[in-house]
Parts: C-alpha cells; sequence; structure tokens
C-alpha cells in the first residue's frame, strides 16, 4: 500500500467523473506556469499582486492635514531629502509638494569597493476643501519634516484688490 492511498484528494476518481484538469494539458500547463511565477517572484518582493502597494508606497511621503478654524497645516515627512530638492507650489484649490531623493553610500575596503545608488521622484497634490489666501502661505523644513500654513480667507475678504482705471 502506498502512501498517497492515505491522502483522500489522491484517490481517483470514480467512474462517471472526469478530472478536466488533468485531462487538459493547457490547464495543467498553465497551473505549472503560474506556481512557477509566483514563487520566483515570491523570493525578490516582486509578487505580481501580492506585496508591490507596500514596494511603491516609499515613493509616496506620508501627509498630515489640520483642517482648522483658520488655518490648514500640511505636515510631510521627508527624510533624507534636502531642502533644494522640495517644491512647493499652490494654485487655486490645489497645493503640490514635489521633490526628489537622491542618495549615495559608498564603502571601501582593502579588497572591495561598495558603492549604492539609490533614486526617487514623489509628487503629492493635496486639494484644498477652502479658500486660503495664498499670500500669506509659509513652508518650513525642519528635521526632515516639510510643514505648510495656509491661512484662511476670512468670509468677505477678497484676495486681491482690483484698482480700477479711468478713461
Amino acid at each position: 500500500m502506498s502512501i498517497t492511498s492515505w491522502m483522500p484528494w489522491r484517490h481517483k476518481q470514480p467512474k462517471g467523473e472526469v478530472d478536466r484538469e488533468t485531462e487538459n494539458p493547457i490547464a495543467l500547463f498553465e497551473r505549472d506556469m503560474d506556481q512557477m511565477f509566483d514563487s520566483f517572484f515570491k523570493g525578490f518582493g516582486l509578487a505580481p499582486f501580492g506585496t508591490w502597494e507596500s514596494e511603491w508606497a516609499t515613493f509616496s511621503p506620508r501627509v498630515d492635514i489640520v483642517d482648522g478654524d483658520k488655518e490648514v497645516k500640511v505636515s510631510v515627512e521627508l527624510p533624507g531629502i534636502d531642502e533644494k530638492d522640495i517644491e512647493v507650489s499652490l494654485s487655486r484649490d490645489l497645493l503640490t509638494i514635489s521633490g526628489e531623493k537622491r542618495q549615495e553610500t559608498e564603502d571601501r575596503g582593502k579588497n572591495y569597493h561598495r558603492m549604492e545608488r539609490s533614486y526617487g521622484a514623489f509628487k503629492r497634490n493635496i486639494p484644498l476643501m477652502c479658500d486660503v489666501d495664498e499670500s500669506k502661505a509659509e513652508a518650513t523644513f525642519k528635521n526632515g519634516v516639510l510643514t505648510v500654513i495656509l491661512p484662511k480667507v476670512v468670509e468677505g475678504q477678497s484676495y486681491r484688490t482690483i484698482k480700477v482705471k479711468t478713461q
């Protein structure tokens, strides 16, 4: 008696039932290819549909938004990025924060020379749900955290004054 006879899924199908998977060589080939690709990508952290979101999340910095009574405060975590590599722009109801991270590491030893480079650009568009005074907006960068303060427009206050010309 072989060990496979103890496994209920290894029992032969009763007559009249057909196991389509073992009869169809295309289905067998497709299953084997799926298993091969799944096992290949699993070892490199490149699973096609499993964890790719977590890999791409490293290119998108974390953002905290606080909508207060008088201002909107946006904090963005940008560790390892220089101030000169950050761009902040404000247009009407959209705050855009973009930049590029460049990192190089070099290690030299007696019998080796190792150099690693990593680059990555990011861009976050943050829609604003209220009117803000663009002229009073401020951005500060300290300890890897970018903080943008956007004062809200007080009702009845206009963005700018338009001078009337006479002809």
